[in-house]
């Protein structure tokens, strides 16, 4: 931790005596603490908080807007429904810019300490934070975000654009730093690499492995940034940019349930509170006759016997007036229990986004191959087994123009990952979600969220620049590549 300088009240101030040779200063440190902060000490915190808000968004805004499950019973504005406030991304917003911070700190000690390992690290994790965050409102206080220090309390908007830019820049710079050879000296819930001696390798795989995700975000860029030459020279090069592999190499957080590594939902119970499955989400993994189904979701009951009824999920934004025979299928609570893992990159994510590479003749390889691999190891990754005859169902069978069929089975594995969910919707209009009556903002999908209230108020000046070179402040106005 920072030196902190504790400023005396006016009336302790006159109740103390100082003497003429010692300064305020020397009286106000705190002794008991750090003055310096240490770089194997800020990595745990900033993982598990930023996987916690990650896992956090996943359920209280993803589920939602992505028609994963909804409120329910709910005819009133809901998530579900498309309706969001400016206070939508409060928190989101705020953890992480609180986290980014530790990030600065991390970045500042590593560099301090001549740890590259860390400085890498630290470049990594910024950019993973970073992108969730431009991804979810567009521009924003990037370059001179964090630089209280520095005296800089109104910080300016970036554009996307340049925010991409610096930080496919700083991985590539990261991915040069890493010395694999070494361990870290402090824990990593991430990789063990104070440990494991391929814990330094899987960050390095996680760096390369992000590269792709924030390449694969921005392709329809390709000009403006170089997208296509920069994902072929990380395809191309496998030593020098080696990504992940399989299910255990994937960046993730195993909670245990022991203190310090509690799951973010302190109550089970309060994750299935007053909402049932999405409809959407249940038939699709069902004409998938997917393995995952009872790890996912509760049966559906008959409100007068409580008989199990099979998987029925509640339409996504039902119309006004709907009346339901059953009592909806609901999340499983085991997703909230420890043990419990929290998905930060999964390896078939990686491996659906090569499919699409190849898919559309970016990279060599059978978009085919990649697709079942990622299908097998989305169900895998749950500890689920894959049936032996499953890609013999046609609605999983990949075949020429399978395009829908890569992006449906991405929407699967992206389940609990953030905003991953809403950000591929928003990149390529899949998978195709239905109207089911009731959606507000015209059933059109948000594609941001507002800046929150106290960024508007507090840092105006820059605010409105910001709102002025995006094109304006609400849900509809879409960021940069996805115009």
């Amino acid at each position: 931790m920072k030196k902190l300088i504790y400023i005396c009240s006016f009336l302790a101030l006159v109740g103390s005596t100082v003497s003429c040779d010692r300064s305020l200063d020397e009286i106000n440190k705190d002794t008991s603490r750090i003055n310096v902060p240490v770089a194997s000490a800020l990595l745990v915190p900033i993982q598990y908080n930023m996987a916690a808000v990650g896992y956090n968004r996943a359920n209280d805004f993803t589920f939602d807007i992505m028609q994963v499950s909804l409120d329910f019973p709910n005819e009133g504005n809901s998530l579900s429904r498309y309706y969001l406030t400016e206070k939508t991304g409060n928190g989101f917003w705020d953890n992480s810019y609180r986290w980014l911070k530790q990030v600065d700190d991390l970045k500042k000690a590593a560099m301090s300490e001549g740890d590259k390992n860390y400085q890498a690290i630290s470049m990594v994790l910024n950019a993973w934070i970073y992108s969730n965050l431009t991804d979810t409102y567009g521009d924003v206080p990037f370059s001179e975000a964090s630089q209280l220090d520095d005296k800089i309390m109104y910080p300016k908007f970036d554009r996307q654009k340049d925010i991409y830019i610096k930080l496919l820049d700083d991985l590539k710079a990261a991915n040069a730093l890493f010395i694999t050879n070494k361990t870290l000296s402090g824990g990593d819930l991430f990789f063990k690499a104070d440990s494991d001696p391929n814990g330094i390798i899987g960050w390095k795989k996680f760096c390369n492995a992000l590269s792709l995700r924030l390449l694969m975000r921005i392709l329809n860029k390709d000009g403006e940034v170089n997208v296509r030459e920069r994902i072929q020279e990380i395809i191309n090069n496998p030593t020098t940019y080696p990504i992940f592999q399989n299910n255990a190499e994937g960046a993730k957080v195993d909670l245990t349930g022991i203190f310090p590594l509690m799951p973010p939902i302190a109550r089970p119970q309060d994750f299935t509170t007053g909402r049932a499955a999405s409809e959407f989400f249940v038939e699709t993994l069902k004409a998938n006759n997917d393995p995952r189904m009872a790890l996912f979701f509760s049966q559906a009951k008959d409100p007068k016997t409580n008989a199990n009824l099979g998987y029925l999920g509640a339409p996504s934004g039902y119309a006004q007036g709907t009346v339901f025979t059953y009592q909806p299928s609901n999340l499983n609570q085991n997703l909230a229990k420890a043990p419990l893992k929290i998905l930060v990159y999964p390896y078939a994510e990686l491996q659906f986004t090569l499919a699409e590479l190849a898919f559309k003749g970016i990279i060599q390889g059978s978009a085919k191959t990649f697709y079942e691999n990622g299908v097998k190891a989305a169900i895998e990754q749950w500890g689920a087994v894959v049936p032996a005859n499953y890609f013999d169902n046609p609605v999983v069978a990949f075949g020429t123009g399978d395009m829908k069929k890569i992006m449906l089975q991405k929407y699967v594995v992206l389940f609990f990952v953030d905003h991953q969910q809403w950000f591929e919707k928003r990149r390529t209009g899949l998978p195709v979600l239905p109207n089911n009556g009731g959606l507000l903002n015209g059933g059109n999908l948000p594609q941001r969220l507002m800046y929150p209230p106290n960024t508007r108020v507090l840092n105006k000046e820059n605010y409105q620049a910001a709102v002025q070179q995006m094109g304006g402040d609400d849900i509809n106005v879409k960021v940069w590549w996805s115009k």
